[in-house]
């Protein structure tokens, strides 16, 4: 029986799938700018059933995610349109990196938000050579016993 490769991280971070066994989708569309289904995830890997939401409120944190890779992203471009064209607000030019820089932020949001929920779940989610045969990740408690009451409450 031939042992399984292992996953590329960076590839598997890229194309956004599940951490625990870099196999899995974390999303039910591959397409990000499918706007009407752009975060729709699974509530499980299909392929390890990991949980993707840890707990409640555990997406909230991806803003922060998202914040700093719109701010490297930005920088990062200023920095190669400063090497490459110049920067110089008499003829322009810091304008027109400004209206490309946010035009480019704008068209790639959907995969941005994407990518922000995949580099937060690899956080805390680490990889599992032998996901088939131990226990998923989760918090103290799970999403859903969060929502269901206790008996006499």
């Amino acid at each position: 029986m031939p042992k399984e490769s292992k996953p590329n991280f960076w590839w598997s971070m890229l194309t956004t799938k599940c951490p625990r066994c870099r196999r899995g989708p974390m999303f039910t569309n591959s397409n990000p700018w499918n706007l009407n289904q752009t975060l729709k995830m699974p509530d499980r890997c299909p392929e390890c059933g990991q949980p993707y939401e840890l707990e409640v409120g555990f997406w909230y944190g991806t803003g922060y995610v998202s914040y700093a890779l719109t701010v490297l992203m930005s920088g990062l471009s200023l920095i190669l349109w400063w090497l490459t064209i110049g920067l110089s607000t008499e003829d322009n030019r810091f304008f027109w990196w400004l209206g490309i820089n946010s035009f480019l932020l704008i068209v790639l949001q959907p995969w941005l938000m994407r990518f922000s929920r995949a580099i937060y779940l690899y956080i805390f989610v680490k990889y599992d050579p032998d996901y088939k045969h131990t226990q998923t990740k989760t918090f103290d408690y799970q999403t859903e016993d969060y929502y269901i009451k206790k008996e006499g409450e």
